[in-house]
């Protein structure tokens, strides 16, 4: 086991127009990742007009007033560097790894697009067509490709921020105008909003003068300001059929969970862990190694910034298995768990794998400079990096059975009965 308390070091300074960089120097890296987050995701998103947030992901690389569509991309790559970006409900980052000689570049290329992005017609006619296909082959065509969105359903409603998915809606897609994206861009993307996080071979006093030589021109504006967040109207347990043509059927078994940064999210995390994840865990052991009624049992925690997050335990049966008999042994199993606690050996392996995946991600510039932006946006502390492995291996049995207790009743459960066509 390693020392619980970390120590990267985190150099922070803010920019006078309110753009916030964090250096995390690391002279043996072979590359310096370039990290930033836009304090922005698709739960800023209005009714009727869902997707934008994920479209700027794509718009984002379509050319700035020195360079050209789908340059920023080839640049990077030709350089030997990796360059991408992702969406979620409560932020968008853009990320890129580069070789040191290279960091120069790659912060002038970040600063152009921010501040001169080329949001024209054809861009964006471009870009929304490419988001609709993405929605159809990862979505609308895919098998399984409806199960994050009925999940959601059943914990959100349509009209409340967490209720939609990124991709958003076919029709708001078409509906949306040109105005509506700038618009978006210039509420959302202004200096005050961004956060860099520079990890590799920089010294703090190099990264802090390179943002401000690059992005210290964007203009001051007030940061915007995320809308209120209305609780998560937490409905009665439900049960929702569907069949589809899929290969196997599926069941979800979901509840509520506690916002992401909330304390007993880890207790939480380590309960599910030690429930189903791996072939070591619980429910893996009694369902489908001792007796055959599942072919398989995971978990997962979905966490949301700023309304209850969501908790997972998906089974799929053997053969001649009911979906009903099924969830009736994980519930019995999950009762059982509730009731008795886990033991030593259960939490010390949940404890392991967590310990081993937590260092994994930390392993690599990039890794860590996400990590670092993560912990800044949801727990407003870039340092929570260092301290959060220490507050795991804290945590004990008694804990990791109080989280179950409250977060994962078997009365609470939401049924998803994903079915196969052609079975019951």
């Amino acid at each position: 086991m390693t020392e619980a308390r970390l120590h990267y070091e985190l150099a922070g300074h803010r920019l006078d127009n309110g753009l916030e960089v964090v250096v995390a120097p690391d002279p043996d890296a072979p590359g310096v990742a370039v990290n930033i987050w836009v304090e922005v995701g698709s739960a800023d998103e209005h009714t009727g007009k869902t997707g934008f947030a994920h479209l700027f992901e794509h718009l984002m690389f379509q050319g700035s007033a020195s360079v050209a569509s789908g340059e920023h991309m080839a640049t990077v790559e030709a350089l030997g560097g990796t360059v991408n970006a992702t969406t979620s409900s409560d932020r968008t980052n853009y990320f890129e790894t580069v070789p040191r000689g290279a960091l120069d570049l790659a912060l002038w290329l970040e600063a152009d697009r921010f501040s001169t992005l080329a949001i024209t017609e054809e861009n964006f006619e471009t870009q929304r067509q490419v988001v609709k296909e993405e929605k159809r082959q990862r979505y609308d065509n895919q098998p399984y490709g409806d199960l994050l969105e009925l999940l959601t359903r059943q914990h959100f409603q349509p009209e409340h921020p967490y209720g939609h998915l990124t991709i958003g809606s076919m029709q708001d897609l078409d509906d949306a105008s040109l105005g509506d994206v700038s618009s978006f861009f210039d509420s959302w993307y202004p200096a005050s909003n961004l956060r860099l996080v520079l990890s590799g071979p920089v010294t703090p006093d190099e990264g802090i003068e390179l943002t401000e030589r690059y992005f210290g021109g964007l203009p001051s504006t007030i940061k915007p300001r995320r809308a209120a967040m209305p609780a998560a109207n937490p409905a009665d347990p439900s049960v929702e059929v569907v069949r589809r043509q899929v290969p196997h059927s599926l069941t979800y078994l979901s509840w509520g969970a506690p916002e992401a940064a909330s304390a007993q999210s880890s207790a939480l995390n380590l309960a599910l862990a030690v429930l189903a994840d791996g072939n070591a865990s619980r429910l893996h052991r009694a369902l489908v190694r001792n007796a055959d009624i599942a072919n398989e049992v995971h978990s997962a925690l979905l966490p949301n910034r700023s309304a209850s997050s969501i908790s997972t335990i998906l089974g799929r049966p053997s053969d001649g298995v009911s979906i009903e008999a099924l969830n009736a042994a994980i519930l019995a199993e999950v009762d059982r768990f509730i009731a008795e606690g886990p033991t030593e050996e259960e939490v010390a392996r949940a404890v392991a794998q967590y310990e081993r995946d937590w260092l994994w991600d930390l392993a690599t510039s990039s890794g860590r400079a996400d990590a670092i932006n993560e912990a800044w946006l949801v727990h407003g502390d870039p340092g929570w990096v260092n301290t959060h492995l220490a507050d795991v291996l804290a945590i004990t049995p008694d804990d990791i059975r109080d989280a179950a207790a409250a977060w994962l009743s078997p009365g609470a459960a939401h049924e998803l009965h994903y079915l196969a066509e052609g079975t019951r």
